[in-house]
Formats: structure tokens, C-alpha cells, sequence
């Protein structure tokens, strides 16, 4: 990760996300689903990514302790990068640039297929500073990109979107490397990527798991990973602007990506959902020479590795639904502070044939002080109901964002509701308007 600091100016107040899922709820209780279904992602082998992290390891060895820009370390892995997926069955480029007096090197990947005007990109930097040899800052998040890759190449996945993998050159000096990427890319070409994920440090050794919010779908799909695993994430705030995602979200393209921690201190709740140590830095070894093969989780490694493969898996066959019929209510209907009775405001549908569909979609727009505090569910007209918001999001303010509900158990034409209960004192709001399309 790059040294320099760009903290959020405000919090992200427009979500729009897709395929939310849960596990099994109580037959009155439903709840959202994915629009439609993705192949099954691999388990990404933890032994074949830390195979990756040793041959970087004996590639620092080898060439003065480090895997720096304009070292012989950065060429060497690049070099052991680029003959893995050349071996694979990717399209590899060498993209040469000069920074502080010496060449870097960027390595772009592309899978053959897939719509080559809907690109999906992931990627990491891979080079290390000087003073070590950059095993988890950022070989945990190269390594597991590269498994991915390979990965791909043994599934022989056919995804809609085209898949593309980049390791970045020349992070550590201010994010070199992918700016020149994205700087030297044509208008259309930016235009035809659909979504960049990073992953910048995934292995910390006193982890958290911190889910970037740049991008509504793209978190959701993250967020998604770890609610199947039982684990809680929380927004991905230290490295805001400190990694590659940086110039291609300047760009307008969408971003996302997790992370474990550098060397802001875990609180005593961190510690208490996650394990790990309170008091201490996520990685106590940031951007120094104890970053070695000793300076990994093992377990956060592996969860974050099959999240790198969850991800592009599905994102990678997303298709767009086309709308259907919309109707809204844009009336506020105020929401009062815990323990008042929860809310409603109601639409009444009319003329839409037959049954809701798998891919109804709910647009919600709530202005709060708390969102943290709201349970919003969606009430069909016989009353089943479809959970939406579960009190997440944490301290930020506001609910702007698109559910996808699987209600092809109800009939369309009806009164639906938008419930939402405070359960918590001390924050107010009001539902601004919500949408239901079918």
C-alpha cells in the first residue's frame, strides 16, 4: 500500500445493489435473492497461494532483501507472474513506464472472451518497498489474484464479461504504475470496463475484513461472500486513496476490493468479532523488513483468497435485467425515534398480469441520521414479509439503494408496503420515496 494518506471527504449515500441472499428464513419471512445464477466459484487452494507468497519470498532473497521498483526483485517477479499465466493460456502485456529515473513494468492479463465491451479487471500492486520483501504488502493480494487467474484457466471459464488481471508497478512511490495504466487508456477503452476490484493486503497477520464502498454491486457481492460465512465486515476506510483502485475510480469506473489492515490499531470490538489482538496494529510489520512469510494469517489468507475468486465468478456473469413496470410513492412519511411502532408508506399496483418476478426490484431512498438504526422490510399484499436492511451500514447517515427480491410467489396487483422501524434512540429521518419494479 502507498504511503500516501486521502481520507473520504462524506459518507456514500447511493447504493444500488443486486442479489442480496440469506440464509433460510421463517416461511412468513422471505428474503432477497440473486437475480440469477452465477457458476459455482472454486475453493481456491490456500497451499497453491502460498506458494506464490514463497516464490516471492526466494525472489526478494535473491536480490537484496526486496521487490522494489527499479530493483532487479520487481522484474524477477513479474517475469515469475507472467510465466505462470502465459503458461495458463492468457494474452500478457508488459507495459514499460519511468518513474524516479528507472523502468517499471505493469503485467495486464486477458482471458480469452467473454464481451469485450464489458470488461471485468481485478487486480494489485507488486511491488514491495525497499526495506523488505513486501509479502503481505502486497504479495498476499498478488498471489491471490494470480491463483484466481489460474483458476480460471482451469475451469476453462466462460464468463459474459471479459475478464482482465493486472499487477501494478511502482505503488509504493504514489500509485505509478496503474495511473499510467488508466492515463494511457483511450476514452472507449475506460468506457468498456465494467468494474476494477483491488486487493491490497489480504493476509495481515492481526486482521480485520474491510469491504470497500466505492461501488453499490461490488460491495454487496463481498458482503455477500462473508454473510455466507457468518463473518460481520466492516467499510474499508484506511486506505482510502492509497491503492490502485484510486485512478480508476478518478476515471468513473466502478471500484471495489477488500482488505485486512495495515498499521491502524484493532479496538477492543474489532478484536472481539474478528479474534486477534486489541491494541495492535492489523500488521505490525507494515512497510518494514519483519514483512516476510512469517507475517501472514493463514486463515484471513484464505478466506480473502476465496473471495477474490467469489467475486469475479460472479461478477463476471452478471447480466442486466431489463425494467420492467414502475410505480412510486414519493410522499415522506416521517419515521420516529425508538420505540415508536414502525412506518409504512404504501403503493398500490394495478394492470401488471400474473405474479411478481424473481427480480423484483425495490428502490429505497431514506434520509436518516443513522442508518445503522433501521430495519426496512418490504410487505407484500398478503403479508409475507421480505427483510431488506438489518440494521447495517454502521454510523453512516442515509438508505439510498436497490434491492433485488425474489416475489414470484405473490401477486403483483395489490397494496405493497414499505415498513421501517427505528430500533435505536437518538437518530431521526423519514422515508423521501420508494419504488417497486416489476
Amino acid at each position: 500500500m502507498s504511503l500516501s494518506v486521502s481520507r473520504r471527504l462524506a459518507a456514500v449515500t447511493a447504493f444500488a445493489v443486486a442479489g442480496l441472499f440469506a440464509s433460510a428464513a421463517p416461511a412468513a419471512l422471505a428474503a432477497p435473492t440473486a437475480a440469477a445464477a452465477a457458476p459455482t466459484p472454486p475453493d481456491i487452494p490456500l497451499a497453491n497461494v502460498k506458494a506464490h507468497l514463497s516464490q516471492l519470498s526466494t525472489i526478494a532473497a535473491n536480490n537484496g532483501g526486496n521487490r522494489a521498483h527499479g530493483r532487479a526483485g520487481y522484474k524477477a517477479s513479474i517475469d515469475y507472474v507472467k510465466g505462470k499465466l502465459d503458461a495458463a493460456g492468457f494474452t500478457t502485456t508488459l507495459q514499460t513506464f519511468t518513474s524516479s529515473g528507472a523502468t517499471g513494468y505493469n503485467l495486464i492479463a486477458d482471458w480469452p472472451g467473454g464481451d469485450p465491451n464489458s470488461v471485468l479487471m481485478a487486480g494489485s500492486h507488486l511491488d514491495s518497498v525497499t526495506a523488505g520483501a513486501g509479502i503481505n504488502d502486497n504479495g498476499s493480494g498478488s498471489a491471490a489474484v494470480l491463483e484466481t487467474a489460474l483458476a480460471v484457466s482451469r475451469a476453462g471459464l466462460q464468463p459474459t464479461k471479459h475478464l482482465r488481471f493486472g499487477w501494478w508497478g511502482a505503488e509504493e512511490l504514489g500509485l505509478i504504475g496503474s495511473k499510467y495504466y488508466v492515463n494511457n487508456l483511450p476514452a472507449a477503452e475506460k468506457a468498456k470496463i465494467s468494474g476494477y476490484l483491488n486487493f491490497d493486503m489480504i493476509g495481515s497477520p492481526n486482521p480485520g475484513y474491510f469491504v470497500y464502498d466505492d461501488d453499490p454491486t461490488i460491495e454487496q457481492t463481498f458482503k455477500n461472500y462473508y454473510t455466507g460465512l457468518g463473518i460481520p465486515t466492516e467499510i474499508e476506510t484506511e486506505g482510502d486513496g492509497r491503492s490502485d483502485h484510486a485512478p480508476f475510480k478518478s476515471a468513473g469506473i466502478p471500484v471495489g476490493g477488500l482488505f485486512s489492515g495495515a498499521d491502524y490499531t484493532k479496538t477492543a470490538a474489532q478484536a472481539q468479532k474478528w479474534g486477534g489482538t486489541s491494541g495492535q496494529a492489523f500488521d505490525r510489520c507494515y512497510h518494514s523488513s519483519c514483512d516476510s512469510l512469517t507475517n501472514i494469517n493463514d486463515t484471513a489468507l484464505d478466506r480473502n483468497s476465496d473471495a477474490v475468486a467469489y467475486a469475479i465468478w460472479t461478477l463476471g456473469a452478471a447480466t442486466p435485467v431489463p425494467p420492467g413496470q414502475s410505480f412510486e410513492n414519493t410522499a415522506d412519511v416521517n419515521i420516529p425515534d425508538s420505540p415508536a411502532a414502525a412506518v409504512s408508506s404504501p403503493i398500490t399496483v394495478s394492470g401488471v398480469t400474473g405474479n411478481a418476478p424473481a427480480t423484483t426490484k425495490v428502490d429505497v431512498n431514506i434520509v436518516h441520521t443513522y442508518r445503522g438504526d433501521l430495519v426496512v422490510d418490504l410487505v407484500a399484499p398478503d403479508g409475507t414479509v421480505y427483510n431488506l436492511h438489518n440494521r447495517s451500514g454502521g454510523s453512516a447517515d442515509n438508505l439510498v439503494q436497490t434491492y433485488t427480491v425474489n416475489a414470484s410467489s405473490e401477486a403483483a396487483n395489490g397494496v405493497w408496503n414499505l415498513r421501517v422501524k427505528d430500533s435505536a434512540a437518538q437518530d431521526v429521518g423519514y422515508i423521501n420515496s420508494w419504488k417497486i419494479t416489476f
